[in-house]
C-alpha cells in the first residue's frame, strides 16, 4: 500500500511529509510506480521557485544555504532543499555532509531537506533531481533550493534545472577570478561573495564587477557580499534576489527557462529509457565481455539497438 502510486500522489498533495519522503525514494531509485507518480504529479507543479546554489568547494555553500533558509522562513515561506552530495564510491548513496551542516532546520515542519548522491552525474547534479523538484513543488513548497557539490567549465547542469542560479565564491582561492573556469561565470544569475569578513573580499567583489563589465552584456547581474554567520546580511541577500526574480518575471526570462526545462526533461526521459534498453540487451548477450569476444560485437550490438528503438 505504501508504494501504491495513488497513495503516494494523494499523500504528497495533502502535505504528508512521510509520504513525500517515500515518494522521493521511489523516484530516486526508479522503483515500481515511479513513472506513474511523476506523470500524474506534474500537472500540480509550476508554483515553486527553484534556486540553484553552486560554487567551488570551500566557498561555504552549505552554510550560506542554511542562513538563507533562516531568512526565507522569516518571510513565512515553505522551503524544500535538495543537497546533492558526493556519492559513496561503494553504495552510490549520499555522504550527507550537507544535511549535517543544516541540522538547525531539521525540527522545522516547513523545511524539508533531502540529500542525494551525485552518482557521477555531470556538474555533480543527480539525474533524478528534476523529478524530485517536481515532487516538492506539488507538495506545496514556495522555494526549492538545489545545492550542488561544485562546478567546473563543463559542469553547468544546475543552470538547466533551476529558475535562477547563485554562484557562491569566497576570498582566498589563489588568483580569484583568474582561477575560475569560464563555465562558473557563464551560469551565474547572481554572484555572492561569501565570508566577507575575510581579507580579500573587497578585491574579489571588485574583480567580479570588472569581469561582468568587460565580458558580459548583462551588467545587471548583482554581486552581493555577505558573511554567513551574520543574520543581518541575509536581509540584503533576500532583497537582492527578490529584485532579480521580479526582473526575470518582467522580462519573461522565467517563463522561457521553465519551458526549456520541460523540453530538456523529455530528452532526458528518452535518453534514460534508451540506456535501460541498452543495459537489458547487454545482459541478454551475456555481458560486456561476451560482446568483446564476439566477431564485430560492437557493430552487432549497435545494429540490435537501432532496431529496438525504431519508432
Amino acid at each position: 500500500m505504501k508504494n501504491n502510486p495513488e497513495f503516494i500522489i494523494n499523500g504528497i498533495l495533502s502535505g504528508d511529509r512521510s509520504v513525500l519522503a517515500r515518494g522521493i525514494t521511489i523516484v530516486e531509485n526508479d522503483l515500481n510506480g515511479a513513472e506513474e507518480i511523476i506523470s500524474k504529479i506534474e500537472e500540480k507543479t509550476g508554483n515553486a521557485f527553484i534556486l540553484g546554489i553552486t560554487g567551488p568547494p570551500g566557498a561555504g555553500k552549505s552554510t550560506f544555504t542554511s542562513s538563507f533558509v533562516t531568512e526565507l522562513r522569516k518571510q513565512n515561506l515553505k522551503i524544500g532543499i535538495i543537497a546533492v552530495d558526493p556519492s559513496s564510491p561503494f553504495t552510490g548513496g549520499a555522504v550527507l555532509g550537507d544535511r549535517i551542516r543544516m541540522r538547525v532546520h531539521t525540527k522545522d515542519e516547513n523545511v524539508f531537506m533531502r540529500s542525494l548522491g551525485s552518482r557521477g552525474a555531470l556538474g555533480g547534479l543527480s539525474l533524478k533531481t528534476s523529478r524530485i523538484v517536481s515532487l516538492m513543488d506539488a507538495f506545496g513548497m514556495d522555494v526549492i533550493i538545489v545545492e550542488t557539490v561544485g562546478v567546473g567549465q563543463s559542469e553547468t547542469e544546475i543552470s538547466k534545472t533551476a529558475d535562477m542560479t547563485a554562484v557562491i565564491l569566497a576570498p582566498g582561492f589563489g588568483d580569484d577570478i583568474q582561477a575560475l573556469k569560464a563555465g562558473i561565470l557563464e551560469i551565474a544569475d547572481i554572484f555572492v561573495v561569501n565570508k566577507s569578513d575575510l581579507a580579500g573580499a573587497d578585491k574579489l567583489e571588485l574583480e567580479l564587477k570588472q569581469t561582468l563589465k568587460l565580458n558580459y552584456t548583462d551588467t545587471s547581474i548583482p554581486v552581493i557580499k555577505c558573511c554567513s554567520t551574520r543574520d543581518d546580511d541575509f536581509e540584503n541577500v533576500y532583497s537582492e534576489i527578490k529584485k532579480r526574480v521580479d526582473y526575470f518575471k518582467k522580462e519573461k526570462i522565467l517563463d522561457e527557462r521553465r519551458l526549456n526545462r520541460k523540453r530538456r526533461d523529455i530528452y532526458d526521459l528518452i535518453k534514460s529509457e534508451i540506456e535501460k534498453i541498452t543495459e537489458e540487451k547487454i545482459k541478454k548477450l551475456g555481458g560486456i565481455d561476451s560482446i568483446l569476444n564476439m566477431t564485430d560485437g560492437k557493430v552487432y550490438l549497435t545494429e540490435e539497438l537501432k532496431n529496438l528503438v525504431k519508432m
